[in-house]
């Protein structure tokens, strides 16, 4: 057991550094732009007014944290088919399924990290809010590298899938209101921004939302190594 737990973490170390090189333990530090804009915002006076509980989840921590899952997303698959070492990953042992499975934990490993960050500054300087805010930036967050991922390996560019995750970000926000307007086929939906009276309503929503969002993340997985998978296609110049 200490063995695959070692090997495992091997593993995760092994694909953050071949994603990112030598240094990818600063990565997570560059979210810490993100509220150090909104500190310097609120003490020059661009912003109206102070934050609500109901911000931390998406404004103060997952639109960083969102951010930078597309970036990592991007580069898991269409980052091997531009370095050319895409079909080294196919004579891995255990196929190259196992590649991108360890890729996706390891980014998500280190957007955990990034939002441990985000969720200690936020706290401390912002707003206090509560536990299941973090559920909701990480939510929209993994639901976004695992979009990136699968279109990445479908347009077999890190550049154009990076504009089209984009497209679909803004979209996103357009039909939401950029929070104004909580829908429950959201990923950054948030039960606190929620105007509703009837708390049992309110949690049935949060539980379709989590449970659909969780489905549609094992989709995108799914359909995304289906599709890396075709090495003709991938490997064509």
């Amino acid at each position: 057991m200490k063995n695959r737990l070692v090997d495992t973490a091997l593993l995760l170390w092994l694909s953050l550094r071949l994603q990112l090189g030598k240094r990818f333990w600063a990565v997570p530090l560059l979210v810490l732009a993100w509220p150090a804009f909104q500190a310097l915002a609120l003490v020059a006076g661009w912003s109206d007014g102070g934050f609500e509980p109901e911000d931390a989840q998406n404004v103060l921590i997952g639109i960083p944290l969102v951010v930078l899952a597309i970036g990592l997303g991007v580069r898991i698959i269409a980052g091997e088919i531009e370095q050319r070492t895409l079909e080294v990953t196919y004579t891995v042992p255990g196929g190259a399924r196992r590649v991108w499975i360890s890729k996706i934990l390891a980014a998500i490993l280190l957007l955990a990290v990034a939002q441990g960050l985000l969720a200690i500054v936020a706290a401390a300087f912002f707003v206090p809010y509560p536990a299941t805010a973090l559920y909701g930036a990480l939510q929209a967050a993994v639901v976004y590298l695992v979009l990136a991922m699968g279109l990445g390996a479908l347009l077999r560019s890190e550049i154009t899938a990076l504009l089209v995750v984009s497209v679909v970000l803004l979209m996103n926000g357009l039909m939401t209101g950029f929070g104004g307007l909580q829908t429950r086929l959201s990923p950054f939906f948030n039960p606190l921004a929620v105007d509703e009276e009837n708390q049992a309503e309110l949690l049935a929503w949060t539980i379709q939302n989590r449970i659909g969002m969780a489905l549609l993340i094992l989709a995108l997985i799914a359909l995304a190594c289906v599709r890396a998978e075709r090495r003709e296609e991938l490997l064509r110049a």
